[in-house]
């Protein structure tokens, strides 16, 4: 794939004509348009896909990461989850982990559903699906019951991440993806803020209607998910050149004529898949988003177990989970704009990885009774772990070329990566370390975030000596190079 010439496309942005060839045949063989009007017609796009993706992923976070809450919400009451499925540790640990076994399990069958079945009608189905499970966690009764329920949450989720990730190739460039996954991931620690916030509320509910507030937490969290699914199956555009008209139809298929997915495109055939699984490069992006996701998996289900452990008591603790999520939530969006504008995603990665890194590490050296210092160091690690995901995506999805091809990286990445990368992190915050203040978990964390640092700095390196490769055998002509 990569020794191909190809033309590309000029990534200048000061005004001015281009001429793109199209490889659509309604189109004339060159559309001329100014970068006025491209960046007219990318704001259309902005407005119309980002926040309604902001939005699903919104409430797919919050919905997976409320047993967090859940876990020791009213504790001190003796009506926390965990003490009336009557749950011991390791059994709530393993309905945690079998979330993620789901989650691993279908993440390529989704992609590939997501593209036959049109993303609107696909994502529909399963943000109604997640939302009627999640109400369902609020009538468990036992640990069986609620891993069984955690196995069918895993699989709804399961596809909406890589979804989404797959989606936006349909509609924007490489130089312009990060940035959007970024405030898509973003509403992820926007959840995690609100969650906080949300339990706090919901846990002065304890006992109305006879209910502990860690149902009515799930119930009211579930509901909305199900609700939004009906705008989102009438609201979300699948296609741009299904959606615009005109000349926004002739500009955002011009310029997507050699980047992005393309909807005429088949699915997946078997030399594609082939193609991508024997692509081994890839697999370095895989392995690179393992590590991260250990950091991610355990902020998303302890942070309220963490904040905790820092002096913050039941109802506080949940209100002290807000900030190192809203700082997360500014740090992600800042990182993958600057990622984007320098065309710098790898070291980008590496950097924020590496304070995230330094975050936990902290966190594990000073004293378990250092509780304002280790809170602190907990904002830090948590804004550099999130901040290092969206820019390590939109490197992976600027790598692979062809439609089918990059609806199945992005599977495998998120499937092998946080799927299977997720289930270390439900087991390294042991309770009886809570005192200790949880050293495995920190160091655990920061050695994976080193680890992310590390790998994404040898793979930019890899990167660039293949580049030069490729342009010393191109002969003077065009090719495709890898972005780095």
């Amino acid at each position: 794939m990569a020794t191909d010439s190809l033309p590309e496309i000029d990534k200048e942005k000061a005004e001015g004509l281009r001429d793109i060839e199209s490889s659509n045949n309604e189109l004339t063989p060159t559309i001329t348009f100014t970068a006025a009007e491209e960046r007219a017609l990318v704001r259309k796009q902005d407005l119309t896909i980002i926040p309604l993706s902001a939005g699903i992923y919104f409430l797919c976070y919050l919905d997976r990461s409320n047993i967090g809450n859940a876990r020791i919400l009213n504790s001190s009451a003796h009506n926390d989850m965990q003490t009336e499925i009557g749950a011991t540790q390791y059994q709530f640990n393993i309905a945690l982990m079998i979330f993620l076994v789901a989650y691993a399990i279908f993440e390529v069958p989704s992609n590939i559903l997501l593209k036959k079945l049109r993303p609107s009608r696909w994502l529909a189905f399963l943000m109604f699906a997640w939302g009627a499970i999640t109400i369902g966690l609020g009538g468990v009764n036992t640990f069986s019951a609620t891993a069984g329920v955690r196995f069918l949450l895993g699989a709804s989720e399961a596809g909406l991440f890589p979804g989404l990730v797959y989606y936006l190739t349909f509609w924007y460039k490489n130089d312009e993806r990060s940035v959007r996954v970024a405030f898509i991931l973003a509403s992820a620690t926007l959840a995690g803020a609100f969650g906080g916030a949300i339990a706090y509320g919901i846990g002065h509910m304890n006992g109305a209607s006879g209910l502990s507030a860690w149902r009515w937490l799930f119930i009211i969290e579930g509901a909305p998910s199900c609700a939004s699914a009906v705008a989102v199956w009438f609201l979300l555009p699948d296609y741009p050149d299904e959606h615009f008209k005109g000349r926004d139809r002739e500009i955002a298929l011009a310029r997507l004529a050699v980047e992005g997915s393309k909807s005429h495109h088949s699915s997946m055939t078997k030399a594609d898949a082939v193609a991508t699984l024997t692509d081994w490069r890839l697999y370095g992006h895989y392995i690179i988003y393992f590590g991260v996701s250990v950091p991610f998996s355990s902020l998303s289900l302890f942070t309220p177990s963490i904040t905790a452990g820092l002096g913050f008591l039941d109802l506080q603790a949940q209100l002290m989970t807000v900030p190192p999520y809203a700082v997360a939530y500014v740090t992600q969006i800042i990182a993958s704009y600057s990622a984007d504008r320098f065309n710098a995603r790898a070291l980008h990665t590496a950097a924020f990885a590496f304070i995230g890194a330094v975050g936990f590490m902290a966190s594990a050296l000073l004293p378990p009774d250092a509780y304002t210092q280790r809170y602190g160091c907990l904002i830090l690690a948590a804004a550099g772990a999130f901040a290092c995901i969206p820019p390590m995506l939109g490197w992976l999805t600027s790598n692979v070329y062809s439609t089918a091809s990059v609806g199945l990286a992005v599977a495998l990445n998120v499937g092998f990566g946080a799927g299977m990368g997720q289930i270390p992190g439900v087991w390294i915050y042991k309770a009886q370390e809570a005192k200790a203040g949880y050293p495995t978990g920190h160091w655990v964390n920061a050695g994976m975030l080193f680890f992310v640092a590390a790998g994404s700095t040898a793979l930019r390196v890899w990167y660039g000596r293949k580049n030069r490769q490729l342009l010393r055998e191109g002969g003077g002509q065009e090719v495709r190079l890898f972005s780095l």
